[in-house]
């Protein structure tokens, strides 16, 4: 270890470690190695961190290349020397001389105490919440209007045939929008606006299309203002995780990000408090009703309060650099840290990454290209539709639109069914995953949860067959909707978002989450539009067992092609999707029947798997595992 910090090598910072390269494609190692580098010995290279990009270069040489950023930038060239060297070995700061007693103790803190963080990122939490809540809101309003609209509106009348269908349309219409348009725009949006003024005017696009949905006099007018609501909702459902993950510190990256599905749950709660608030509003003057347009309404409430919000936050660090304001990233993240020295660490690793990709600036369509056809790339593609769709298939989203109808099917009362405490359950059940998702983590969540939210559907669906005893019949379905919500608001809803928004590497960061987010609305519209006749096709019973087959499709779907992605770095996680999907797939069958023959058999000694990733943070599993064996290759 070096114990002074080293001088820049030369004076000119476009010299040397910063040459100039015109290239969008230009490396890493042209452009901030030493020559000499890759002549480096093990023992040279040993106390850098595994799976690093640093630890191929001593302390000495990645201080000189931090100091030569800085300078170039405009940055303190103390300061990131030794940011650069914690960035190449983040967990070794007690062995380094030249960081003070202070700067030990606040790393320390930062490692072992994950919620100790600075107000400033404490507002970042505030504002995504409540822009998931304004989500959430949009979302659930409609369950009390449905009980409504299609009598004001005589849907029955106009279309005899196929009321249910334009229903479904009418309620899926924003997840329309969000699938075949919004969510593509997404890109732009950021690119021109940046993450925080994205979540503005989108927020501001909700409140205004809600109270055009509160005024509407006819159907297609209803469903227009609904289909432009889709506009705020799909682009701020993609920029909100993002933004939230581009702030958070790795530790606790997964339970700040997971905040969007519970606020979420809070705001479908808020949509059903509204609901029951607005039932026994009389008409008034209204001719087609006034408590489903206030229902409709209320939803810009929340949003008009992130409005508020927004201005008082930072930009995110990484879309900064991404632009090249170095300088502004640095300050942006300096109220995200609380010490300085662990805010060059991060910018700076954040750089080196930036320019190993080299390709931030290219076009939208390379990008999208490029999502499908490098590996990398592709996996957190597959990763992300995966638990994007089954979150939509598992089938909560029926009961968040439809649980009033459904208990009435049940036969409860109109009042009564939006009574069932639905969205306080999924409010509640959220708060343990906070713990799970970074602990127990998020591929594990769905392989517990997707069994139980199978048995827990089929228990629902039964509990229709139950004629001739109405309180029978509504505590089986009753128990099992809220079982079913208990489990998926521990899994299933709060990791699609979060593990979306740190799959994809920067510079498709944008592309690759409207991709993942279009894919949820574009299932959340078709189950919305479907519903209606799948319950009058199906009846209750077959349109419950019907979601309750696909949740054990999707078990085997998270088995075999997502694979973890908890507390590593978003860089880190690079390792993770290089994998072939074959491979990945391969591996996790084999291990899922070892455990079957260990822990159902109760077999003994039987021989171990070597783990599938060379990171060793993803590799030491297994304790019985010795150091050769963890950084082999299932190949």
């Amino acid at each position: 270890m070096s114990t002074d910090i080293e001088k820049p090598v030369t004076n000119d910072p476009e010299d040397g470690l910063f040459k100039n390269n015109t290239s969008s494609q230009s490396s890493f190692k042209k452009d901030l190695m030493p020559d000499n580098s890759s002549h480096l010995s093990e023992s040279e290279r040993a106390d850098g961190e595994h799976g690093n990009i640093l630890s191929q270069y001593t302390e000495k040489q990645v201080m000189v290349m931090g100091r030569n950023y800085a300078i170039k930038y405009g940055l303190d060239p103390d300061l990131f020397a030794k940011g650069a060297a914690l960035a190449r070995a983040p967990n070794a700061f007690n062995s380094m001389p030249f960081l003070t007693d202070e700067e030990k103790q606040g790393l320390y803190l930062e490692q072992t105490k994950k919620w100790h963080i600075p107000s400033r990122l404490w507002a970042v939490v505030a504002a995504g919440a409540m822009a998931a809540a304004v989500q959430g809101m949009d979302e659930s309003v409609i369950n009390g209007a449905t009980l409504f609209y299609p009598k004001a509106f005589r849907l029955q009348e106009h279309f005899p045939k196929n009321y249910d269908l334009v229903e479904g349309l009418i309620n899926g219409a924003p997840y329309l929008m969000c699938s075949v348009f919004a969510c593509w725009t997404t890109d732009l949006w950021n690119r021109y606006l940046g993450r925080k003024w994205t979540i503005f005017w989108t927020c501001a696009i909700s409140a205004v299309t809600c109270i055009w949905s509160a005024v509407t006099n006819n159907w297609y007018h209803l469903f227009i203002a609904r289909l432009f609501l889709g506009i705020g909702i799909g682009v701020k459902s993609a920029t909100v995780p993002i933004y939230s993950a581009e702030c958070s510190p790795k530790q606790i990256r997964g339970s700040l990000c997971m905040l969007w599905q519970l606020f979420t749950a809070v705001g479908i709660m808020f949509g059903y408090v509204a609901s029951l608030a607005f039932y026994y509003v009389p008409k008034k003057s209204f001719g087609t009703g006034l408590n489903w347009r206030l229902m409709l309404g209320s939803a810009c409430i929340p949003a008009f309060i992130v409005l508020f919000q927004i201005p008082f936050i930072p930009e995110s660090p990484r879309w900064l650099m991404g632009k090249g304001r170095h300088q502004e990233a640095f300050d942006s993240l300096a109220q995200l840290r609380y010490e300085k020295v662990a805010v060059a660490r991060d910018l700076f690793y954040q750089f080196v990454l930036l320019q190993e990709e080299g390709s931030v600036n290219i076009p939208v369509w390379k990008k999208v290209i490029q999502m499908f056809t490098i590996r990398r790339n592709r996996n957190a593609a597959i990763g992300s539709w995966i638990v994007m769709f089954m979150q939509q298939f598992c089938g909560i989203n029926v009961i968040a639109y439809y649980s009033s109808t459904i208990f009435i099917n049940a036969g409860l009362g109109e009042v009564k069914a939006m009574v069932f405490g639905f969205g306080l359950v999924n409010s509640v059940f959220a708060l343990p995953a906070f713990y799970t998702i970074d602990t127990f983590g998020r591929r594990n969540l769905l392989l517990f949860a997707f069994p139980l939210m199978c048995i827990f559907l089929l228990i629902t669906g039964f509990g229709f067959l139950i004629k001739h005893n109405q309180k029978g019949q509504l505590a089986m379905v009753a128990t099992g909707i809220y079982i079913f919500t208990v489990v998926y608001s521990t899994s299933e809803g709060p990791v699609p978002f979060p593990y979306a928004a740190e799959a994809f590497p920067l510079y498709i960061r944008d592309i690759g989450t409207s991709f993942a987010t279009a894919t949820c609305w574009f299932f959340n519209f078709i189950l919305a539009f479907t519903f209606p006749r799948l319950l009058r096709a199906f009846t209750s019973c077959g349109a419950f067992c019907f979601y309750a087959a696909w949740n054990l499709v999707g078990w085997f779907l998270v088995l075999w092609f997502v694979p973890e992605t908890k507390q590593l770095t978003l860089e880190e996680l690079d390792d993770v999707f290089a994998v072939p999907m074959y491979t990945h797939a391969v591996y996790r069958t084999r291990t899922f029947l070892r455990g079957i023959q260990q822990h159902v058999f109760r077999r003994k000694n039987l021989p171990e798997i070597p783990p599938i990733y060379t990171h060793q943070r993803m590799a030491v599993t297994n304790p019985s595992w010795n150091e050769k064996t963890e950084v082999d290759h299932i190949e």
